[in-house]
């Protein structure tokens, strides 16, 4: 870590295109490391009209494959299937983590009818952030869309409870074009829900990491 810290320069903010070669040069670990983007924010966390929370469809995707949990009505369970869901149900799926507390998913799509139901687990599921919300589309009538579009690139994000958002734009294997596109998207997107109430700057910084790597600020 202290070889790789030495290649980034103090107190420079670098150029997206620059921040992507150094992401490659310091990433030591032998594995495909995600590469990160992480942007601390000028909101209140405190007020609920500054909470940032969305979704954006990464057109090069994360390179990672999401294990998704749709629950839908049974007249909807081919579909989401189809559309690459991993875990299908209804109610009895409802009732099987309710009994088990078994949680193997890291997305979660329903449909409107399916939320009263899903009561049950609510505590279950936002204790580990999987709790489906209309401000990211996974709560919708047409879930075999949604979860063909979270397997190509769309993914959610919400600011965490300092202030920031995380993301993974990426993998250190990606061309550096990919990543560039991926980050350019998530920026955009991340602009346009500027809370109304923000004075000045909305975003303070935004850095670039590798898992396990140094980070690197970038201009943005």
């Amino acid at each position: 870590m202290k070889t790789a810290k030495e290649k980034i320069e103090a107190g420079k903010k670098y150029e997206l295109s620059e921040a992507v070669k150094l992401i490659k040069e310091t990433s030591q670990v032998k594995f495909d490391a995600a590469v990160e983007l992480h942007s601390r924010l000028n909101i209140d966390i405190q007020k609920s009209d500054q909470q940032v929370r969305g979704s954006v469809k990464l057109p090069h995707g994360t390179g990672k494959t999401k294990i998704i949990a749709a629950f839908v009505s049974s007249d909807k369970e081919k579909e989401a299937k189809a559309a690459g869901a991993t875990v299908v149900g209804g109610e009895e799926l409802i009732a099987k983590i309710q009994k088990t507390g078994k949680i193997d998913f890291q997305v979660v799509v329903a449909t409107p009818d399916m939320m009263p139901k899903m009561a049950v687990i609510a505590k279950m599921l936002g204790q580990k952030g999987l709790m489906p919300n209309p401000k990211n589309g996974t709560i919708t009538p047409d879930p075999a869309k949604v979860i063909k579009e979270l397997n190509e690139g769309l993914v959610a994000f919400k600011n965490d409870g300092t202030g920031n958002v995380h993301l993974a734009v990426g993998r250190i294997s990606f061309a550096d074009e990919l990543i560039i596109a991926n980050v350019e998207a998530f920026l955009e997107e991340l602009k346009r829900l500027k809370p109304e109430g923000i004075k000045g700057s909305f975003i303070k910084t935004v850095h670039l990491s590798s898992s396990m790597g140094p980070s690197i600020p970038i201009v943005f």
